[in-house]
């Protein structure tokens, strides 16, 4: 994986926690609970592109996947997810740091918005 910063990077998210769900050997990413992040490698069993890539599942309105998939090829349907909500993105290195960021940033922040107005509250004192 070329991208070092990640794990580091999804952990500081206010309220963020973080597992690792052996029986699919996910990295998961969740606040309060809903998953916002996942990292895993899928095996030689699921069809290209998929099998073999590192590859991060992010949820992503769904008006914009499209185009994100259009101005970046790498980027594919989420990994099994609703491909209309998620998106996978590749972490060997096809894309630039900061369009991830900024990915991962709003995969968080979609998540967030749909927590009850108290504990959104919370996370942002949270972030001061």
């Amino acid at each position: 994986m070329k991208y070092d910063w990640l794990d580091g990077y999804l952990r500081s998210m206010p309220g963020a926690e973080h597992d690792y769900k052996l029986e699919w050997q996910w990295d998961r990413y969740m606040v309060r609970g809903k998953l916002f992040a996942a990292i895993c490698t899928p095996g030689p069993e699921y069809k290209p592109p998929y099998s073999g890539h590192p590859l991060i599942n992010l949820k992503c309105d769904s008006r914009l996947s499209a185009g994100f998939r259009e101005s970046y090829p790498e980027i594919l349907p989420g990994f099994y997810m609703d491909k209309r909500t998620w998106i996978a993105v590749p972490l060997d290195g096809g894309i630039p740091e900061a369009v991830l960021r900024d990915l991962c940033g709003l995969s968080y922040k979609l998540v967030v918005e749909k927590l009850p107005k108290y504990v959104q509250k919370q996370l942002e004192e949270e972030r001061l």
